[in-house]
């Protein structure tokens, strides 16, 4: 399950510049919160420590305010998760499984690292973990580290990268050596590049 909430780590990145005077972590989220509702979609490479080659998947991905959120594979193979609330759904192969998303601690914070940011709840972010935010509006980069250690021993680092209201990337780091990073395209009619971090 935490390989298919990963695929939502960390590769090396530039760090963007220092915060831009008078946009914070309080500016960030209030920008993300007006977004009620969204869909992108995504493309992934995950490295896995014990196979030597990239794995790669890309479907969609949507969400809708205040905590409903879904990814769904498309390739290599249909995949589903499905947050509402705190009830976890995978499906997977005609299986379909549900639970609490709070008895998995490890999945709680994967997704609350997305879905907090998504719909800009500054609560919820600063509640799951330590929250370091670069640049400005034009281009941010949030690092979220867990606050929970056991957590945190597993998933050292969530580093997400965006542009205005708009989530682009995220990178996550496993303590096993897998790391993965997702490209997100907003379906807005917009058609720009993702965001890539400043030198």
């Amino acid at each position: 399950m935490l390989a298919a909430l990963a695929g939502l780590a960390l590769w090396p990145a530039a760090p963007l510049a220092s915060r831009a005077a008078g946009f914070d972590l309080a500016a960030l989220t209030r920008l993300l919160g007006r977004n009620e509702s969204g869909e992108a979609l995504f493309r992934e490479e995950r490295h896995v420590a014990q196979i030597d080659q990239l794995l790669h998947a890309s479907g969609r991905l949507s969400f809708s305010a205040p905590d409903v959120f879904v990814r769904e594979t498309l390739q290599p193979r249909r995949e589903r998760m499905a947050v509402n609330g705190n009830r976890l759904t995978l499906t997977q192969g005609g299986r379909t499984r549900t639970m609490a998303l709070d008895a998995t601690p490890e999945a709680l914070v994967m997704v609350e690292a997305i879905r907090g940011t998504l719909t800009g709840r500054r609560d919820v972010l600063e509640k799951h973990f330590e929250v370091r935010l670069s640049g400005d509006a034009a281009l941010w980069q949030l690092e979220l580290v867990p606050r929970d250690t056991q957590v945190r021993a597993q998933v050292p680092l969530l580093r997400l990268t965006g542009q205005q209201a708009q989530v682009r990337e995220l990178r996550v780091s496993m303590a096993n050596g897998d790391r993965s990073v997702m490209q997100i395209e907003p379906l807005d009619g917009r058609t720009s590049a993702p965001a890539t971090p400043r030198p």
